[in-house]
């Protein structure tokens, strides 16, 4: 039977899908990259919030037509959505044949089994049932590899669903994380995106402190690794150990994901987060004085219940004057059981749609700018491929992340000998809004 994996969300799913593709491979099953030729389509979904919600129905949708109409078979349902509605999603969708919870992936090849012989499958393990390690099928291009060193999390911020969907923070034990981290190296990752959903916080309930500063030494002495990215960093728990690491390290690129959310202290205080403008202000002195050209990602949360016009606007006049290098933006919104949909004050959807319009507006321009001041300058970057349709290669340098950040185009054929996975040197030699065109001078 043809198996394909349909992985919604973030990095963390993925790599939870992967290892139920490699459960999948090793029972049997042929792993088909193309939902269309599938006869089982297995949908990993996220539930994090409405908009995740809306695209992991509509797909369910889709696979449910398919199946109506003879081309698809079976479908099972797992991840976040179905976590968090669990019966409600299995009575949504009476055509789904397996709707299961997270502790139950480990069992993916079992479920498969009993729908094969029509039986209806709705089940829901602990969520502690979901294993912090496990063998996977990478379904990332070749060269890189997302290592999850966390599974749920433990902040509590007002507005996140997270922790009950996901369950209290477990980091994975140092040793397991560094043998999967050199499995991947064996088989020909050179990139390693450290995750969590708090990367920052790993190793505190395990060890009584943090240690992911000693973690990234320790993944460094790896052979065969070139870049290892840390994405997720909490700005509360970047420490001087933390950034002393990223400094010196040469395998660690200069690149920080750092989800500051806000910087109005009374905002702050209503999401359960810590920090103001100006510690906020300090922390990035410190991180771009320390590391050198380091480039800055962080997401924003606007619309949040009681966020006034003069809060939103001390926002917008903070992103101006830090100018992060990557920025993304997100309308609040409002989940249900959590803290922060029962605040009073909730901000009304048009207008916190449009505030969030207002940054990434505000934000292209500062990327525009920021990308022009990158012309004439020269760096590494890894080439993910080419693209007939802009007779390009496609290529990352170390201040892009794979699949949020922009693209970095070099003109030229498919003959030009560059292959998926290759690392070279680059010249920049125009800019877009998000994007830079370069050529190759040497690799």
């Amino acid at each position: 039977m043809n198996v394909s994996m349909i992985s919604l969300g973030c990095s963390k799913n993925l790599v939870d899908s992967e290892r139920m593709l490699h459960l999948l491979e090793a029972g049997g099953y042929t792993l088909t990259p193309d939902p269309e030729q599938a006869e089982t389509v297995v949908v990993n979904t996220c539930g994090f919030i409405q908009a995740a919600k809306e695209e992991a129905i509509e797909q369910i949708l889709e696979l449910i037509q398919r199946k109506e109409a003879g081309t698809l078979k079976h479908i099972i349902v797992t991840g976040c959505l179905a976590e968090r509605y669990q019966k409600e999603a299995a009575e949504q969708f009476p055509e789904v044949d397996a709707v299961i919870g997270i502790g139950d992936q480990t069992d993916i090849c079992k479920v498969l089994d009993r729908v094969t012989k029509h039986d209806r499958v709705v089940q829901f393990a602990p969520k502690c049932n979901m294993p912090l390690t496990g063998e996977r099928v990478i379904a990332t291009l070749p060269f890189f590899a997302y290592l999850k060193i966390a599974e749920g999390c433990s902040n509590g911020c007002t507005y996140c669903a997270i922790p009950a969907i996901r369950g209290k923070y477990r980091s994975v034990p140092q040793e397991d994380v560094l043998a999967e981290a050199k499995s991947l190296a064996a088989s020909g990752v050179t990139e390693l995106v450290v995750i969590a959903q708090d990367t920052t916080r790993y190793g505190e309930d395990l060890y009584g402190r943090p240690m992911l500063p000693e973690l990234l030494s320790r993944l460094c002495e790896i052979g065969g690794i070139r870049w290892i990215r840390v994405l997720y960093c909490y700005p509360e728990r970047i420490s001087d150990e933390l950034i002393d690491v990223i400094a010196k390290e040469p395998k660690i690129v200069k690149y920080l994901d750092i989800p500051i959310q806000h910087c109005n202290a009374e905002i702050l205080r209503r999401m359960r987060r810590t920090g103001d403008r100006e510690s906020l202000r300090s922390l990035i002195a410190k991180l771009r004085e320390r590391i050198p050209g380091v480039t800055i990602r962080t997401t924003l949360l606007v619309g949040f219940p009681g966020e006034t016009e003069e809060q939103f606007n001390e926002l917008a006049d903070f992103v101006q004057e830090i100018r992060f290098d990557r920025m993304g933006c997100f309308a609040y919104s409002e989940e249900e059981n959590t803290v922060a949909a029962r605040m009073p004050d909730q901000v009304d959807e048009t207008v916190r749609v449009h505030r969030a319009e207002l940054l990434m507006e505000q934000q292209m321009s500062v990327a525009a700018e920021l990308n022009l001041a990158r012309v004439h300058s020269e760096t590494e970057a890894v080439i993910e491929g080419f693209d007939a349709e802009s007779d390009s290669w496609i290529a990352r340098t170390p201040a892009e992340a794979p699949d949020v950040d922009g693209r970095l185009y070099l003109p030229g054929t498919p003959e030009d000998g560059l292959q998926t996975g290759q690392y070279v040197n680059v010249r920049i030699t125009d800019a877009a809004d998000y994007d830079l065109i370069g050529e190759v001078i040497s690799g």
